[in-house]
């Protein structure tokens, strides 16, 4: 899979298309100095295995072998974000989500067990950093699930960016309008829905205040993206970003809210 890296300074965000991908390195506190330059590289090969025949609700084993530019295995990585993967799993017409974390077997293989909650067709994009690599790799793979798919749900603009789920009220924000090919911070912002007071004891989520995730309308885009301020405890979690191209998005954020962890998702515009 060809990738095409995007390195600025102190921050963390993986982008990702049909054909290539891009990323941004972590760390640190401070959001000055901010550089976009064009990296690329083929660090790693991918081979996925799964049952020929997957049917909803029911568990189904995958498998990942992660191997290098030479088709050798890949033997060590690196532990990003307490994990030695991370896998998000979104429906064709975005309307599943799930960002889960096989399990390192050796000798570059990974293996979860998960189940897909409907019919219809599913991408996988598993992202890990070899051991002694430039930087990350992402690797994406399409599942389908046997059975009629149910109606897609159309993905549209939300009328307001502010959402009460499970006891929690979050509004998303931009420190201004959302602009493809541009720097910009997304912000959520996060506030006991009873009381309307606002939560500022957030507990950390592998490793951080929170993460977010963007996919464009085409499933081609993709973005895993790390907080500006790792540390904060809210209200305000800051996500500086960067949107690759103009369209519709699906952002979704996720949070650890007194041991639970909340998952929030907005329909955006970026122009």
């Amino acid at each position: 899979m060809k990738k095409i890296f995007l390195v600025p300074l102190f921050i963390s965000c993986l982008f990702i298309s049909a054909c290539g991908a891009a990323r941004v390195p972590m760390n640190t506190d401070s959001k000055h100095m901010m550089n976009m330059k064009p990296v690329s590289g083929n660090e790693t090969l991918s081979e996925w295995s799964a049952p020929d025949s997957i049917t909803a609700n029911q568990p189904v084993t995958i498998s990942i072998l992660i191997k290098d530019k030479h088709n050798k295995p890949i033997k060590e990585f690196e532990t990003v974000s307490t994990k030695k993967m991370h896998l998000v799993v979104v429906s064709k017409d975005l309307s599943y989500f799930a960002h889960i974390h096989p399990t390192f077997k050796g000798n570059g293989r990974f293996e979860i067990t998960t189940k897909f909650p409907a019919s219809g067709d599913y991408k996988l994009i598993a992202e890990m950093t070899p051991v002694g690599a430039s930087d990350y790799s992402i690797e994406d793979h399409w599942i389908t699930v046997q059975g009629t798919p149910p109606g897609s749900v159309p993905i549209e603009p939300d009328p307001t960016l502010t959402k009460v789920i499970d006891g929690t009220k979050v509004t998303l924000s931009f420190d201004e309008k959302p602009t493809a090919k541009k720097n910009i911070d997304m912000n959520f912002t996060l506030y006991n829905a009873s009381s309307n007071k606002p939560i500022k004891n957030l507990k950390p989520y592998l490793g951080t205040v929170g993460h977010s995730v963007a996919i464009d309308e085409d499933v081609k885009q993709f973005m895993h993206i790390h907080p500006l301020y790792p540390k904060a405890k809210g209200p305000k979690v800051v996500f500086m970003t960067y949107f690759p191209t103009k369209g519709v998005y699906k952002v979704w954020g996720q949070f650890n809210v007194n041991g639970h962890i909340l998952t929030v998702p907005f329909v955006i515009s970026i122009n």
